[in-house]
Parts: C-alpha cells; structure tokens; sequence
C-alpha cells in the first residue's frame, strides 16, 4: 500500500552507507529524522561507534594477557573478521607490529608484550631463553635491549627487528602458563654463553641465584650437561664458586694468583678475638698488617653483610688494612685486584 501525500518514510536510502539513516518524501528529498529543521546525529556515526566500541571489547582480554598485544590469529578466534582488524589498523587505533603482532593497547611492544612479540614473530615452537628467560621466570635490575628466543634447529630463521634468535641444539621449555620460555637453569647457562662480556656472563649467574630465579643444585645440573662451549675454563670456576657457597675454595685460588704475581702467600683463616668472641680472617699478612675478605656468593644473602661488616670493622680497630674482594672478581678482573693488594703492601709513605 503507497504512501498518502504528505505522509513521510523512514528507511534506507538506495546505495547509501547501510548505516546511514535518511527520511525520504515522496518527491525524493531527503528529510533529516525528526522532520524539517530538526539535527540529528547521523546514523552512521551511532553505528560506527558501536562497532568500534564491540571491536575494542573482543580485543581487550587478549591484550591484557599478553600485554597489550595480541595476533590476528587470537582476534579471529575472538570474533572479529580481518576486515575489522584492518579497518581497526588502517584508522590507526591499533598498530601492526610484524607478522603477525598487533598492538591493540601499545604502539610499542615493551616488558611482557615484547616477550609475546618475539616468540609469534620468531616462528613455530618460539621460547623465551638466555636472559629473557630469565626476566620472565622473576629477574629483576637487569637491561636488555634485545630479547632472547631459542627455535628449533630445523626451523627457519625470521629476521625480527629488537630480537635475537638462537638455534641450540635442545630447549627445555617450561611446561607452565604464560609466555613460552626455557626453563631457568638452561636459560641461565645459555645466558652466560652468549653474554658480551667474561663479566657480563659471572654477573648473570650470580644474580640469578642470589635473587632465587635459579636453585644452586639445578644450575650445577644444567652445566654438567653442556658439552661444549664458550668460556670453559671460566664458567666451571664461576659456577663452582655461586653454587658452592664454600670460602675456601677463593682463597685457595687467590693464593695461587699470588704465588703467580710473584706475591708473599699469605696465612689463610687466622684466627682472631674481638668483643663478639672469636673472628676469622680469609686472608692475613702479618708482616703487612693486611687483611683481605674474599666475599663469596653467600656474602650477599641475608644478614651475612651485617656480620661481614662487624668483622671488617674489628680488623681496621686493630690498626690493619682489609681489602674485599668477591670471589667472582678473581674471576673477571684479578689483576685489578691484585694491583690493590701489591699498592696495599707497599710502607705508607713510600
């Protein structure tokens, strides 16, 4: 049945935006709703936030997860269609950020959304490993500015800008939610591996253990299973000296690094009586008056720095000279410590 003259419809018009609303008379004109004179807001900026609005709401679960990232993959399997993803990147709201990462909340992956970046973009079977690994399973004062992932050492290779890939020739992936990642003790041995620097890769495995990330008994485990590598001699000194916790062993080797410095070997656990009962000193040159600490890993949990300085101080009320030196600096920079202890037994003065 037509319309009588006068009377208005309310519909679509032909080949206009599906969310656009007009009023149409029957002459033709279109007529906003509401009548002549009236403004309303356009349909098609309602529905457009609506979609905006439902597409936000499907991302913002994953984003939140992975921090504030997420692939195409995940978004499909939440709803949306790769039309929407596009619309979503092209109007800048979101922001692609390889492959197949999306930054839904970020225009740059950092922290735990650059962990989900690398692992998607590096390929099939991606896990965190090396210091990354590391950081995820609970490291904390360290800076990378790269993360670490392991592939299988079939697998291809992606060049992924802010990521180092690594092929070894097994991964020990954690079988735990979460992003992917190597199993601490691996990782940390790894970590060591591919460090820049001898003291770079002595401060890794010690921060991990001191802050609890790896267990003494595991990294022990994860290293007697290497069979070849980089830094050797170094690495088995160092993780024998985290993971022992035994004094003697530094003072054992520093004698040695005297006797090679050309050096007077020194007296080694001289027994001293303060206020507090007996003390003990690792190194001792009477003819000297020097004392020098060798502070291993142990020095550095719990209230051991308050006794350490408790001894310390009795030595130097005594009228002698301590030095401390970590036993891990006998490791990386000796001669520099060695310097200090020569200078130290030179008379004052001269």
């Amino acid at each position: 049945m037509g319309n009588r003259e006068g009377d208005v419809h309310v519909g679509y018009r032909e080949g206009a935006v599906d969310d656009d609303r007009y009023a149409v008379s029957k002459g033709g004109h279109t007529v906003p709703e509401g009548g002549p004179g009236r403004r309303s807001r356009p349909r098609r900026s309602v529905e457009g936030a609506r979609r905006r609005e439902r597409r936000a709401l499907l991302a913002k679960g994953p984003a939140v997860v992975h921090g504030g990232v997420a692939t195409w993959r995940i978004l499909q399997d939440r709803g949306l269609s790769r039309a929407e993803i596009r619309t979503e990147i092209e109007t800048g709201r979101w922001t692609r950020l390889g492959r197949h990462t999306i930054g839904v909340t970020v225009r740059q992956a950092t922290g735990r959304g650059a962990w989900w970046r690398a692992v998607w973009e590096a390929g099939p079977r991606a896990v965190l490993d090396g210091v990354s690994a590391l950081q995820a399973a609970g490291l904390e004062h360290w800076e990378e500015r790269t993360v670490h992932v392991s592939v299988p050492a079939r697998n291809r290779v992606h060049d992924v800008p802010g990521v180092t890939v690594h092929r070894p020739r097994t991964t020990d992936p954690v079988g735990v939610g979460g992003v992917p990642r190597s199993r601490p003790e691996g990782a940390a041995v790894r970590a060591a591996q591919w460090a820049v620097s001898d003291r770079q890769a002595a401060t890794i495995l010690a921060m991990a253990v001191q802050q609890g990330v790896v267990a003494p008994e595991a990294l022990l485990g994860a290293w007697a299973g290497v069979r070849s590598t980089n830094r050797r001699t170094l690495l088995d000194a160092v993780i024998r000296d985290i993971c022992a916790g035994a004094e003697a062993l530094g003072e054992l080797d520093f004698a040695a690094l005297c006797r090679r410095r050309g050096l007077p070997e020194p007296t080694r656990q001289v027994l001293r009586t303060g206020p507090r009962g007996r003390v003990y000193l690792d190194v001792y040159w009477a003819e000297f008056g020097l004392h020098v600490e060798i502070d291993g890993a142990q020095h550095y949990r719990g209230l051991a720095p308050v006794d350490d300085a408790l001894r310390q101080n009795e030595v130097a009320l005594g009228g002698d000279v301590t030095l401390r030196i970590p036993v891990l600096g006998l490791r990386v920079r000796p001669d520099a410590f060695l310097d200090q202890v020569e200078r130290a037994m030179t008379p004052r003065g001269a």
